[in-house]
């Protein structure tokens, strides 16, 4: 029965000097998430017509016209709820994703980390997108929809190392096995001894090779 390595926070993955699952480099992606969150909370308040109306600093009424503009209320019939409500969604799974499993997660929960990723990414993605087509289609602009984008594609930039990581590293296991039922126990997080031989180099296991028993 394979043994798994006890978890190192110090284990780096190809091809980065640091570790992308550490604690220091998720912490600042659920805090920004949160934060996002809050401010798509507040934009779905609106459109949910729970408050009256918005607050914008520089564009005024400007804010309501992009909430209850028509490009909207087509994503509403796509996603169901508001656009603002959607992505408040998105970031609080950003924030949850972002706190579940260890330090050596991109090897021992790969699931999680694409889970994290498809969250992420194209979440970053469709903010971009939406900030554009306030300004070309719709004719307004929501400050509170420019910052929660922004930091859409921060959080892209910040993530995309740990999920890079992980996907190379299930690449490293199918180049190794070509064996479907060994990558997707791996996939899953369950123990396979090749996915400890071929997950770091010896140096990142504090001297010592795979475990097994």
């Amino acid at each position: 029965m394979h043994a798994r390595l006890p978890d190192n926070p110090d284990a780096i993955p190809e091809p980065w000097d640091y570790n992308p699952s550490a604690w220091r480099q998720r912490v600042p992606i659920c805090i920004l998430a949160f934060v996002a969150f809050l401010m798509a909370t507040y934009l779905a308040l609106y459109q949910w017509r729970l408050i009256d109306s918005v607050w914008d600093p520089f564009f005024g009424d400007q804010t309501a016209k992009v909430l209850d503009s028509d490009v909207s209320m087509w994503m509403r019939k796509w996603t169901l709820i508001p656009d603002a409500a959607f992505g408040a969604v998105a970031y609080l799974g950003d924030a949850i994703f972002g706190l579940a499993g260890s330090t050596r997660r991109w090897q021992y929960r790969p699931w999680l980390v694409v889970l994290f990723g498809i969250d992420v990414i194209p979440l970053g993605v469709v903010s971009a997108v939406l900030v554009v087509l306030q300004g070309t289609v719709v004719g307004s602009w929501c400050t509170l929809c420019i910052v929660t984008a922004i930091v859409s594609l921060i959080l892209v930039y910040m993530a995309y190392d740990e999920v890079w990581s992980c996907l190379l590293f299930l690449h490293r296991v199918w180049k190794q096995t070509h064996d479907r039922h060994v990558l997707w126990d791996t996939f899953w997080g369950r123990p396979v001894a090749i996915a400890d031989e071929v997950a770091l180099p010896d140096s990142s296991y504090g001297g010592t090779g795979p475990a097994a028993a």
